[in-house]
């Protein structure tokens, strides 16, 4: 599916330092049959991209965002002509207001990091686990503790970094255990030091050619496809 994409649709789907985070949707689809027709819940979705992405791919998708409006979301699915699709919803992923095994996919991308807490991400994921039926997938692409490069850089230019709280390869490797069958893989070395679209376009290209042979622990985006 993302090579049927434009590099509009790209971009309205992955929104930011696109080189690298877009690596998620091949990576979900090489281990995920995703289908028309499954059901959908997209977390922490205020522009709506990966809700975007599933309802393009002839899924039924669950928009949520914690308290931000789903305006922006609502607008650009509007303008693609996948309304019908989406339905929208004010969602905590601590308590998801949902029955037992009621989506075949739930999905991600930089979202719990805004979680301040171990015991709340921990709390988030048991509870994506609840509601994902036998043999669902948890989809997701998250930022990576990485480098101490990378942890003073965000100190030093990110306008967030007291409220976020970046998830170590130790915490990625816990959650495995809570699911039958993992895959995973980590990606990003520079890019993330962009300080704008195109420099993040520039050093993503970059990164294309020296994140797969540089330490592990230095790449800053964490890609899973988790089955329950």
């Amino acid at each position: 599916m993302p090579n049927s994409l434009s590099k509009k649709e790209i971009k309205d789907i992955i929104q930011w330092d696109v080189k690298n985070w877009k690596n998620a949707l091949s990576f979900w689809e090489a281990h995920f049959s995703i289908k028309p027709g499954m059901r959908v819940l997209a977390l922490g979705e205020r522009q709506g991209g990966l809700s975007l992405y599933f309802a393009k791919m002839g899924c039924e998708v669950v928009c949520t965002e914690y308290k931000e409006p789903l305006d922006e979301a609502r607008e650009m699915h509007k303008k693609y002509g996948v309304s019908e699709r989406i339905t929208y919803q004010q969602m905590d992923m601590r308590k998801i207001d949902f029955a037992d095994q009621s989506f075949d996919i739930v999905v991600f991308k930089s979202v719990i990091g805004a979680l301040s807490s171990v015991n709340d991400q921990s709390q988030a994921i048991s509870e994506i686990r609840r509601v994902l039926k036998k043999d669902g997938a948890f989809l997701f692409a998250e930022n990576a503790v990485a480098s101490r490069l990378h942890r003073y850089m965000r100190k030093k230019f990110v306008n967030w970094k007291d409220a976020w709280r970046y998830v170590s390869d130790e915490e990625f490797e816990s959650w495995k255990k809570l699911f039958s069958k993992t895959y995973s893989k980590k990606t990003g070395l520079v890019a993330l030091f962009g300080r704008s679209e195109k420099q993040r376009s520039f050093l993503g290209a970059v990164d294309s050619l020296f994140s797969p042979i540089s330490p592990k622990a230095w790449r800053y985006i964490y890609l899973g496809v988790f089955i329950r």
